[in-house]
């Protein structure tokens, strides 16, 4: 019988190559958590404070982050974040050879993401502006898509939190997919994620918005380069640019090193097979469903 066309049309349409579809996953995983994320950030500022504040962007963004992983999580792990693979590598919970692809569908995603909230808050931003982009200033919109330190702040202290602060979001997560630890309910993992965010966006993101990840922080203030608030985006705070790429790098290796160190590898081996006449239903079921396989299956003839 020939198939459905609706079939025909998804069997085109499919990938097949496992690498691509995970670059896309972590693509629209992390659009997501710029669009929704830095959304919060624009309607809080546009609105002078009238509709948002720190606790509306601190779960505005945790609500990102919950939503991103959910969309991304079953095909590529839902990272959305470049320190969160590089720790993933370093510690051999993916392999290398995919860590290029992630960053850059990472980059890519958050870069679109900014322009879908540059897009949609357009008119607002011009009318908040008078047309005149600024990093600094009483009408300074550049924090809307990355983040900037406070004037007191030097850049060794913001390179610590930034690298303190990553490390601590790294051991959550871990603890939160540890099999062999407590670990979060099978499908909630999201949403502990998104309560760790709330956790530490009400912490420790008083000294420079709590980046915690390059791709977030580093594409988003590309594009505002690009879309006219200029180079200003790159020299401000003494050249901040460069900490919350290089520190949330650092810290999520710090982060993930401290977790295999002091409770992953410590972890009880499982008990090795032993034979045994005694088994639960499920375990029984399987027996008996391979040996009726055995059974049904072709003897070899050697």
């Amino acid at each position: 019988m020939p198939k459905k066309p609706e079939r025909r049309w998804k069997e085109k349409i499919a990938l097949h190559n496992g690498l691509v579809k995970e670059g896309l996953s972590e693509f629209l995983g992390t659009f997501i958590l710029i669009a929704l994320g830095c959304g919060s950030v624009a309607q809080s500022v546009l609105s002078r404070g009238e509709m948002g504040g720190a606790p509306m962007i601190s779960v505005g963004f945790a609500m990102a982050v919950t939503i991103a992983i959910y969309v991304s999580g079953g095909v590529s792990g839902g990272h959305i974040n470049p320190a969160v693979s590089f720790a993933m590598c370093l510690t051999g919970k993916m392999k290398w050879i995919k860590f290029p692809v992630y960053v850059l569908a990472q980059f890519l995603g958050a870069f679109v993401g900014a322009a879908a909230v540059y897009g949609i808050n357009y008119d607002l931003i011009m009318f908040y502006t008078g047309g005149k982009f600024t990093v600094t200033g009483v009408n300074k919109t550049a924090h809307i898509f990355a983040t900037y330190p406070e004037d007191y702040l030097s850049l060794t202290n913001g390179f610590a939190d930034q690298v303190m602060s990553t490390a601590v979001l790294l051991l959550g997560v871990f603890a939160i997919f540890d099999e062999d630890n407590l670990r979060a309910p099978k499908g909630l993992e999201p949403i502990a994620v998104g309560l760790l965010i709330i956790l530490l966006t009400s912490s420790m993101a008083r000294n420079s918005g709590c980046a915690m990840n390059p791709a977030r922080d580093l594409a988003p203030r590309l594009f505002t380069y690009i879309a006219g608030w200029g180079t200003e985006v790159f020299t401000a705070g003494n050249h901040w640019w460069w900490v919350p790429v290089a520190g949330p790098m650092i810290g999520g290796a710090v982060g993930a090193a401290l977790y295999m160190l002091f409770i992953e590898f410590h972890h009880s081996p499982p008990p090795p097979c032993q034979n045994s006449t005694t088994f639960d239903k499920y375990e029984l079921t399987n027996i008996e469903e391979e040996k009726s396989l055995q059974r049904s299956a072709p003897q070899s003839t050697l």
